[in-house]
């Protein structure tokens, strides 16, 4: 399915995503609330999340065209295996990250009760963390339109996604995160709010994020010339 997109890199428009998240939440909070709260039992299940947050995009995308959306459609194991190898992939990058923990934790311990530790090992420490904090963000960031290609768009390959959603989050990766950092901001405000607000913020969150998926999957399966509404003729 690839083939038939045109993977160039996407005009991100920040604010917009939000305002469409707040007027589609407000046309119908009660069945995007009763399918979100189905995405956090489905959750429950292991390598099920990312899953259950996929298909949570599908209900929204037939519900933002006015189809019919059944909240129990989030129960779909249709590309459970596609997000169950990228889960996989992401645990075994995390790991390879952290195996350099295994040498910083007993500098650390050895730092408490000695003062043989050198300014050498806190600068490399503090390096690792620094190193380890943006490698992090960097791959999340290029990542970022993965969920969308596998769920709204069919590709199932790791290899073809991963290079199509970086191709796309050219010149955007700080918008991109900056746009993650603030409705992340957003959705743990309804931590303040005894918890309870929670229920409102973090559907907000992953609806904001399903329209900025949404915008960039047809800015990539249209050209110039379709999105002026004129139809070529062959």
């Amino acid at each position: 399915m690839i083939l038939n997109l045109k993977i160039k890199p996407v005009n991100f428009k920040f604010s917009n995503y939000m305002s469409q998240a707040f007027e589609l939440m407000k046309k119908d909070f009660g069945n995007i609330f009763v399918a979100f709260l189905l995405v956090i039992v489905m959750s429950i299940i292991p390598f099920c999340g990312i899953l259950a947050v996929g298909n949570f995009y599908k209900y929204l995308d037939r519900f933002k065209r006015g189809e019919q959306a059944n909240p129990g459609d989030i129960f779909n194991f249709d590309d459970f295996m596609p997000y169950f190898i990228l889960q996989l992939i992401l645990l075994a990058v995390i790991a390879v990250l952290y195996i350099p923990m295994f040498f910083i934790f007993p500098l650390i311990a050895m730092a408490q009760y000695s003062d043989t530790i050198g300014f050498g090992s806190v600068f490399f420490m503090i390096i690792y963390f620094m190193f380890f904090f943006f490698a992090v963000i960097f791959i999340s960031t290029k990542a970022f339109y993965m969920p969308a290609l596998i769920s709204l768009k069919g590709v199932t390959d790791f290899q073809t996604a991963w290079k199509a959603s970086g191709m796309m989050t050219k010149g955007n990766l700080l918008n991109i995160f900056l746009f993650v950092l603030v409705t992340s901001l957003v959705a743990n405000v309804g931590i303040i709010a005894c918890g309870i607000g929670l229920f409102v913020t973090l559907p907000f969150y992953y609806t904001a994020q399903f329209f900025a998926y949404d915008d960039a999957m047809m800015q990539i399966s249209h050209d110039e010339i379709s999105d002026l509404g004129i139809k070529e003729k062959f």
